[in-house]
């Protein structure tokens, strides 16, 4: 780097270290750090410099300079703060973003880092060439103007009737109010930001203690606030229709310009298209777009060159008289995603990280030139954190797509995909704040278009029956997140397809069908994590499908090989013999180290040939970005957050939350029914525009969601209120609620769906530490996941002991969870007498809806639930639902010992059929979510053995059907 580092400003070593902001003021010419308490505060007539350092997940940090101008600041110090940015960005190693700042025309990046605003403060440092004085003042009545949907640009107007206009929000602070007045133009979330600066003037300039009122144009003396905000202004009068507007040197018609700065030299660059090819190393250019100007910075220029190119960009918005314009300085390699986009043609961005051996070549050359530096630091490796994964207690349910209807699949199948075809899964599951529920969609590499609109189809059904409180996600094979596969545990793709859609395109484009044969050849790459995350996926019998770091499981017919690579791990073997027990089970397999095989492995799998050794690369997740969303016509337009928090999220819209790995499309409540329904599509056309140019795969996991149903997995991006997604009213009337009686508005509805209480009144989801995880593993065993106690003590009197291998562990008992809510299980199926007979003798109660914190209040009253155990029999009685609660599968609680030892206890007894809901002489008095504790203990033995007995009459095909039906229950 031919860079020269003298003049570099010492009281820039060891900036940039750590994450944070670092300002500094100039004075006298010269920059002075500002104490941090001091951050946010800035003067009119003062320059200063500002970096920004964002420490990132891959370790190294990212700069960002601002050089801030007041309106006031002399030339000389605005000269200084561009000279002492560059020599910033020199110290820093020329990897920093650098952006002029004016007043009153600040960047949104800029505004980002001192929300909600900047109130610039009259006065100034004394400088060589200008002396103010900065005087402390008493309060006086002043009148600003707020723009800004989503960063609130402020800006004091003279204090008169006259500054008012129908487009803008004003805040008039006096002594004993604040008053908003809303212009009759604008929009409720430019009316909500701007309550955040009437919450900050609040706090800071009346201690938190003063009446707050909202002014509404147009309504006149309509109420109290109303006058007295009028009054202020010496009475009301009608506004001018001619809106209160600025030049902020924007022009959409302005044609691109690139310019070349070349020792001083300045020359138009001739060319029709822009390409990276047109920027010399060896040189600097400037690109004047008309707001913006960009001084692009080779790798090769030298420091005195740099400084000459932000002066000429200076010197032109000077000419144009542009001083509102932008002036963005960067370094060859560090381009931004906008400045990039203004090119036709730009080569994929490498990841722009400086390694130890171009770090010590910096330290070294700092040294040689006399600077007295400890080198430059690399942040310390961010630790990455797994993925937070959806609890395994929950329960789930998968379709298949079979043309335009969909298939359910039994237990023993659901976890047996087709590369050929497309599914429907439903997974419900206990959250932090009750019962969440998800709805997906997954897309096999080979299925057919016709079966994926009719997945998509479905599934928008499926969360518009559960009234949008469900969570969406559209999934294509070799793509899934890592909550897909905690789900789904174990999970075995085969290749082909079995659904008519699939079997109607091979026919029609004679096509050779390679669907999965359990007697012929076949292939299985072994992958996962752990026994609750392995995935067999079947891939094309040759040597090139081989890695050293998996092992393979290789049949044919009843022949089975276990491949083990030289790179994998004891678990990829353990992994491999557990899905020998799915795919082949009760069959020996030969193991094969890698290196040792037998002749008939390679006649089977084909000639030996060169084959990989790296574990298969997966999409990384990479810091968020935040961008607001309108959809219009099918044109999507996007502009990005910076520095985001949930306060950002504003209900009347949609946002979209890329992390690289995968896209949420975040739907506020109030965002409009045509809208919300186009969200998926959203999603879609943002993966094909490739805002950030990673270059994404536009088959990225894509979720959807709803305002007030925001999983773990997404809020994890936030510091997350979930009251606050709760709350009554738009985004303008939760905010003046607060702002007002500084308290949070009442919330409208519970964020989640409550699963089912016990009489203490505490949730029956057990504790995250005390659930326990499906450990079977055999095809021939009905899946446990989510079982309540009662169900796996009967299911296991019909389940074929000998149909575990014995290298597969039992299935764990586990306490009861939430089942899923479906439109289709929420209809009662029909019941043939022997199905009665069971079900009368399981009483369901159903859940009181309780808001989360009234419900949190009460359950700090109630002891500890003693009913903690497992518990192995089961006895209930059917309770009538409350009238317009949400259906909610129900779940069995009770058991024979609880009820002895209530009984024992001393409690009254009565008969059963006064105990049902249903009675005609109901007994009183009683809890009635513990029915059965009032049975006797002989009458509850009784009607539990009835069931049994019925059960065991039936005939086998009835008793399967039967075991799925309580299942779905």
């Amino acid at each position: 780097m031919a860079v020269s580092l003298r003049e570099v400003d010492p009281v820039f070593h060891g900036a940039g270290q750590k994450d944070g902001l670092e300002i500094w003021r100039i004075e006298k010419l010269q920059a002075v750090p500002v104490p941090r308490e001091s951050h946010g505060r800035f003067f009119i007539g003062d320059s200063y410099v500002i970096l920004k350092t964002t420490a990132l997940k891959n370790g190294s940090f990212r700069h960002d300079i601002h050089y801030w101008l007041g309106k006031d600041t002399s030339q000389d110090e605005a000269g200084t703060a561009a000279i002492k940015t560059v020599e910033l960005d020199a110290a820093l190693g020329g990897r920093a973003v650098q952006y002029r700042e004016v007043q009153g025309n600040e960047t949104e990046k800029f505004l980002s880092y001192f929300k909600p605003c900047i109130i610039p403060e009259e006065g100034g440092v004394a400088s060589g060439f200008r002396h103010a004085e900065v005087n402390e003042r008493e309060h006086v009545t002043r009148l600003f103007v707020c723009r800004g949907k989503h960063t609130v640009h402020v800006k004091e107007v003279l204090f008169a009737r006259s500054s008012l206009n129908h487009d803008d929000i004003f805040i008039l602070d006096t002594k004993s109010k604040i008053f908003q007045f809303n212009g009759s133009n604008s929009s409720i979330q430019e009316r909500a930001k701007a309550l955040e600066v009437v919450q900050y003037l609040k706090d800071t300039n009346h201690e938190g203690k003063c009446d707050v009122g909202a002014v509404e144009d147009g309504k006149l003396m309509a109420d109290a606030d109303a006058g007295e905000f009028w009054g202020l202004l010496g009475g009301f009068a009608p506004l001018p229709r001619k809106t209160f507007s600025e030049i902020n040197g924007k022009d959409p018609a302005f044609s691109s310009k690139l310019i070349c700065i070349n020792k001083g030299q300045i020359v138009p660059v001739d060319c029709d298209v822009l390409t990276r090819e047109l920027l010399d190393s060896t040189k600097c250019y400037l690109l004047d777009c008309g707001s913006e100007i960009y001084v692009w910075m080779g790798r090769e220029t030298l420091l005195e060159e740099r400084k000459r190119a932000g002066s000429a960009a200076e010197e032109l918005l000077r000419e144009g008289n542009r001083s509102k314009s932008h002036v963005i300085r960067l370094m060859e390699g560090f381009e931004t995603v906008i400045f990039r986009s203004k090119f036709s043609k730009w080569p994929k961005k490498a990841d722009a990280i400086v390694s130890d051996e171009s770090r010590g070549k910096v330290t070294a050359l700092l040294k040689r030139q006399g600077l007295n530096v400890k080198g430059l630091a690399k942040a310390a490796p961010v630790k990455e954190e797994p993925q937070p994964q959806i609890d395994c207690t929950g329960n789930l349910q998968v379709w298949r797509v079979n043309g335009s209807e969909k298939a359910f699949l039994s237990f023993s199948e659901q976890c047996k995909f087709y590369s050929g075809d497309c599914y429907i899964f439903q997974y419900s599951y206990p959250g932090d704040d009750g019962e969440e529920c998800l709805i997906g969609t997954w897309f096999g590499k080979k299925s057919v278009q016709e079966e994926r609109t009719t997945a998509i189809s479905f599934s928008s059904k499926m969360i518009e029956s559960l009234k949008f409180q469900a969570v969406m996600v559209r999934l294509y094979e070799g793509k899934e997140p890592a909550e897909f596969f905690s789900i789904f545990q174990n999970l075995v793709i085969f290749k082909g397809g079995v659904s008519t859609g699939y079997k109607k395109f091979v026919s029609e484009n004679s096509i050779e069908d390679d669907t999965y044969s359990e007697n012929g050849v076949a292939l299985f790459r072994i992958q996962g994590s752990g026994p609750e995350n392995m995935q067999a996926i079947q891939v094309d019998t040759v040597t090139t499908s081989l890695n050293s770091s998996y092992c393979y499981l290789l049949h044919d017919g009843d022949t089975v090989f276990t491949w083990i690579g030289n790179l994998s791990s004891s678990m990829d073997q353990e992994l491999a013999e557990r899905q020998l027990d799915v795919i082949k089970p009760n069959l020996q397999s030969r193991m094969l180290k890698e290196g040792s095989e037998y002749d008939q492995f390679w006649k089977l799998i084909g000639v030996k040939s060169e084959y990989p050794s790296q574990k298969i690369a997966k999409d990384q997740e990479s810091d968020p970005h935040l961008f607001s969303c309108t959809f219009s016509k099918g044109v999507l337009k996007v502009g990005e957050i910076f520095n985001f928090t949930q306060d950002d999220l504003m209900t009347e819209d949609v946002f979209i939350l890329d992390c690289h790995s995968c896209v949420f499309v975040w739907v506020g409540q109030h965002v409009d029914t045509k809208m919300r329904a186009q969200a998926l599509s959203i999603g879609e056309k943002f993966l094909e525009l490739d805002i950030l140019m990673e270059n994404s795969s536009q088959e990225m996991p894509v979720y959807i969601i709803t305002e007030g149903s925001e999983p773990q997995f997404f809020t994890r991006f936030f510091i997350w209120d979930s009251a606050k997604s709760a709350m009554h009213g738009n985004s303008f009337e939760r905010r003046l609620s607060i702002v007002k009686d500084g308290v949070k508005p009442k919330i409208d509805k519970p964020k989640r769906r409550p699963t089912a209480s016990s009489h203490t009144g505490r949730s029956s989801v057990p504790d995250k530490s005390q659930r326990t995880r499906s450990m079977s593993f055999s095809p021939d065993r009905v899946r446990v996941r989510g079982r309540s106690p009662a169900f796996n003590a009967l299911a296991a009197n019909f389940e074929n002991p000998n149909a575990r291998n014995l290298s597969t562990p039992p299935p764990a008992l586990r306490k009861p969870s939430p089942k899923p809510i479906s439109p289709e299980s929420a209809k009662p199926p029909p019941r043939a007498a022997s199905i009665a007979a069971i079900s009368a003798s399981f009483e369901r109660p159903r859940p009181t809806l309780i808001p989360k914190s009234i419900k949190a209040s009460h359950d700090a009253n109630k002891p500890q639930l003693e009913a903690s155990k497992p518990r192995p029999e089961v006895n209930g009685k059917e309770s009538t639902p409350a009238k317009d609660s949400p259906t909610l599968t129900p779940m069995i609680q009770e058991d024979v010992k609880e009820g002895q030892a209530e009984d024992e206890k001393g409690l009254a007894v009565y008969p059963y059929e006064r105990l049902r809901t249903s009675s005609t002489n109901p007994v009183t008095d009683i809890d009635v979510t513990r029915r059965e504790t009032y049975l006797s203990v002989a009458e509850f033995r009784e009607r539990f053995g009835m069931a049994k007995e019925a059960f065991a009459k039936l005939p086998k095909w009835k008793q399967n059907r039967l075991k799925i039906a309580l299942q779905l229950f």
